[in-house]
């Protein structure tokens, strides 16, 4: 078992390039199923995730191989439409292989995902969405069997503009017959990703970008080769590390506009922030204010970057509320924060956070991907040493995440108990 351990203390300055987004290249991954032949993505992080995919997607019948950040996925004629339970609970985003199986097979048995442990986030809308166009889905013995004759494009009015569900109809719907529109649809730098990709590959897709996606089936779709967009959450996360531990970070290949909201709230704890083209500058001299912070869907402030924000108003000046309005149990990993002497409240969907001076370390372990980042932030301010356990779930969304933090100064080790 791998640990991390932090001896705290330490400002952070150099630079960093930001790799693909995790929430991007693993719907990318499954949209390869819907063209038979040889995909190439580029610009691929090296995390934990992207193997699981793999592995899933050579079950399936594809030849997958990686070199360096580039990975070359061989699709066959008529690949398998069984997605087992023993690499889908790894990993929720697995269940974006439905939509394909679908479209390709006419049939999918997809066991129910796992993956964060962050509160309850239902298949409700996917199902629904599928059986207008055309499918039967049944939930029997941990699996979703979905079967079809043909799927028929539909309109699909979503009750909550879930990133899943909204990717799950797209690749659906794109050799679907006649048209499909989702009303109330995820506007998400990934999902433009995704439609771009299917684009390049001779889908009619309308209104990227938009809550509205017009998406008019045609007869099959070819192989592409495509460069995953940059994650705007990694990017997120050293901005928020540098804004705690002071010091200075030049951020390399994630537009300022993919998370412009984060920005303007790490402008209002003090970080002196300058963009340009795909550049971010920050620079922090003193120990930040506390911010209030409200989760929302894009362009709405980011629930994947709430628990960093959580860490940093631990160490701020003042007190601030933090509103979670997306996953009910993303508080679970302040009892952990608590653990390094944070002041943290929680109520509902609220967490009340009263900033200290000083966090003191202590052995902690990470729940899921952003809560461990969160732990190791605070980690990096508190006095003495932090060990971070549970590191296995910042390997499925950090690529390199102790040597880049390393490269900016961080007295930080992966150790093997």
């Amino acid at each position: 078992m791998s640990v991390f351990r932090i001896q705290g203390g330490e400002t952070l300055r150099g630079e960093v390039v930001v790799p693909g987004a995790k929430n991007s290249v693993l719907k990318l991954m499954a949209a390869t199923l819907l063209a038979p032949g040889l995909s190439t993505l580029t610009n691929v992080p090296d995390i934990e995730d992207v193997t699981i995919m793999s592995e899933l997607l050579r079950r399936l019948g594809c030849e997958v191989k990686h070199v360096d950040e580039t990975i070359f996925i061989q699709v066959p004629l008529r690949p398998d439409h069984r997605a087992d339970y023993d690499l889908v609970r790894k990993m929720r985003a697995s269940i974006c292989v439905l939509g394909p199986l679908i479209a390709r097979c006419g049939a999918a048995d997809v066991a129910v995902p796992g993956g964060d442990n962050i509160g309850s986030r239902g298949l409700d809308m996917h199902v629904e969405a599928l059986r207008k166009m055309g499918v039967h889905v049944n939930n029997e013995h941990g699996y979703l069997l979905a079967e079809c004759e043909g799927l028929t494009g539909a309109n699909i009015l979503l009750d909550f503009p879930s990133v899943g569900a909204t990717e799950t109809i797209l690749m659906a719907a794109v050799t679907a017959r006649g048209e499909s529109v989702i009303e109330n649809a995820a506007r998400e730098p990934e999902i433009v990703d995704i439609c771009e990709m299917l684009v390049g590959m001779g889908a009619d897709i309308a209104g990227i970008g938009t809550s509205t996606i017009t998406i008019t089936g045609v007869s099959d779709l070819t192989p592409i080769t495509h460069r995953v967009v940059s994650d705007r959450i990694v990017a997120g996360t050293w901005a928020v590390a540098v804004a705690m531990a002071q010091g200075e970070l030049t951020i390399h290949g994630v537009p300022a506009e993919h998370i412009a909201l984060p920005l303007e709230k790490l402008q209002a704890t003090g970080a002196q922030i300058d963009s340009g083209g795909q550049t971010i500058h920050v620079r922090m001299d003193t120990r930040p204010q506390c911010v209030d912070v409200v989760t929302l869907p894009f362009p709405g402030f980011p629930t994947d970057l709430q628990p960093q924000f959580i860490a940093l108003n631990a160490i701020g000046q003042g007190a601030s509320l933090v509103t979670e309005n997306l996953f009910e149990a993303r508080f679970r990993f302040v009892q952990e924060l608590a653990r390094l002497g944070a002041d943290v409240r929680t109520d509902g969907h609220h967490a009340l956070i009263r900033g200290k001076e000083k966090l003191s370390g202590a052995p902690v372990e990470a729940t899921d991907i952003r809560a461990g980042a969160g732990l190791v932030l605070a980690g990096l301010v508190a006095q003495g040493s932090t060990t971070v356990y549970g590191v296995s779930h910042i390997d499925r969304g950090y690529a390199h995440f102790v040597e880049t933090l390393q490269g900016l100064g961080a007295n930080i080790l992966r150790v093997d108990e």
